[in-house]
Parts: structure tokens; sequence; C-alpha cells
């Protein structure tokens, strides 16, 4: 089987320091943990930046940038992976449905790739999916993925297809023959999340059979199965995807004290397998990066 490139999600918007105190909430906090995770084995480290003072998610460039420029003046080769997930989340009015109310965070493409533009990361998300999520719409218009793929080309960012049902791989595939996605393309398969494909050995397997031929994916369950598809994404020949923004947990009962230690397990059961983990260099040259 081919090496295994590993990444690691290191704060994302859903876990709080309230809930697992290894949640890394500071640029300081984050950029270190990032560190440990890439020392531990980590190729790619998937970045979100949340507010130091209210601990809540957010879209600062600032932010970005300090984490971002922490993790470059480190001694530690990695690649970075920056979100543009924030800013489609809808609500409707409670009395005029066609309007979002007060709990949406809806933005403009634009708005959403301003620290992409700035920071110039290797890699940035890019969330091919509307879908309920949750009590509310996680909303990316076709024509807003299209200008956020092109922006993301321009600042030399490789958009990391970030799937969550297969009408999504549908769209993603779609942007590929528009000549919107760079080859190879590189999918995420997110699984396990709330109203999307479960996560299965099943659902993985045919979302990974809809793929293009040429294509890098990933794949990474949330909570409890977090480890269970980190072996299914081994054994059918993919990558896959650890972190504290998924799963706060190392095993049942005993929570996560770490991101690297998130990676480190996963490292485990990939040479459990009889598989190797991928270096950064390894990693680079797979998904067709220039460092």
């Amino acid at each position: 089987m081919p090496s295994t490139i590993i990444s690691c999600a290191v704060t994302g918007s859903a876990p709080t320091p309230d809930k697992c105190p290894a949640v890394p909430v500071t640029p300081a906090e984050i950029a270190a943990s990032a560190i440990d995770a890439a020392k531990a084995g980590a190729a790619i480290v998937h970045i979100h930046v949340r507010d130091p003072e209210t601990k809540t998610p957010s879209m600062d460039p600032a932010l970005y940038r300090e984490v971002t420029e922490r993790i470059r003046d480190s001694d530690t080769d990695v690649i970075i992976n920056l979100t543009t997930g924030p800013g489609a989340r809808y609500v409707p009015h409670p009395e005029i449905p066609g309007q979002a109310s007060d709990d949406s965070t809806m933005e403009t493409p634009e708005r959403r790739v301003v620290h992409i533009e700035e920071m110039s990361p290797e890699i940035c998300s890019l969330d091919v999916a509307t879908m309920n999520f949750n009590q509310h719409v996680f909303l990316n218009h076709p024509d807003h993925l299209a200008v956020m793929a092109d922006r993301a080309r321009k600042a030399g960012a490789k958009p990391e297809l970030e799937v969550f049902d297969t009408g999504h791989i549908v769209l993603a595939k779609k942007m590929i023959a528009d000549g919107l996605i760079d080859a190879p393309p590189y999918f995420q398969l997110c699984l396990g999340i709330s109203y999307a494909a479960p996560a299965t050995v099943e659902s993985m397997k045919f979302m990974r059979d809809l793929l293009p031929d040429d294509a890098v994916w990933s794949a990474f369950g949330i909570s409890r199965f977090q480890f269970p598809m980190v072996a299914a994404a081994v054994l059918l020949g993919g990558n896959a995807r650890v972190g504290l923004e998924d799963n706060i947990w190392l095993e049942k009962g005993v929570m996560a004290p770490s991101n690297a230690a998130l990676v480190e397990k996963a490292c485990r059961i990939v040479n459990d397998l009889g598989g190797t983990v991928a270096s950064v260099s390894e990693a680079r040259e797979r998904l067709g990066l220039k460092g």
C-alpha cells in the first residue's frame, strides 16, 4: 500500500476548551500544537483560528497571519492548510425566511479567502458542500466556490476539496472539468457529520469509487469514529486526518491530552496495518505542491 499522509486538524470551530483543555485557542497555542503534531508525524496541519478573548471562531486575518508566521519561523517543515470554511453559515429569519437571521455568518467569497491571498499557504480547504448542519445550513454556492478556487490558485494554494456526501463529489468533478481545480485534485472525505454521509467503511468506499482516477484522497470520521476511519482509509488506499477539531478522545473514557497524541495513535494504526507514514516531502510530491 502507498505511504499514508497524516493531516491534523488542530482546533476547528466546534470543540471548546471547556470540553477539552487541550484545545488550543490563542495563535501561540494553535501554532505550538500544530508544530507538535508535525513532529509526531503529521505532514499537513489544518488551521482554524479563534478569538483569544471569547475563544470562539474567528475570521480575523491577523490571527491567521500570526499562526502561519509562527509555524513558518519554527524549525519544523510542515504543509500549512488554512481553512476557508467560516462565512457559510445560514439561518433563516423566523418571520422572513428569505433573509438571514442574526445567527447567520454569511460572507462574500472574496472575504472568505482574504487570509489565503495574504499568507499563500500550500493548501486551503474548499468546502464543496451545501447541506443541513445541525440547526443551520452550511451554504456554499457554486459561483462562490468558483471565485474562491480562482483566488486560491492565484495565491498559490491548492484547494483541499472537502466533500460530505456523494453529490458534493459530483459538483467537485464539474469544477475540475471546468478547469477550476488543477491536477491532481485533493479530496477530503468528511464522514459522520450531522445529516451527511455516515462514518462507515461502506460510505468511504462508495465515495472513494466516485473520485477521479488521478485524485489524491484523505478521510476522517468525527468523535468515536476517528480512529476506525483512519484504519479504513489506510486499507482502502487513502490518507487520514485526525485532530481536536474532529475528536477530543484518545480512547473510550480517555480525553486526548494533545493533537500530537492523536497523530501518534494514527501513526501507530498505519504501522500496525503494515503501512508507512508519509514524510512531508512525499506528501508534497504526491499532491503536486511546490513547497
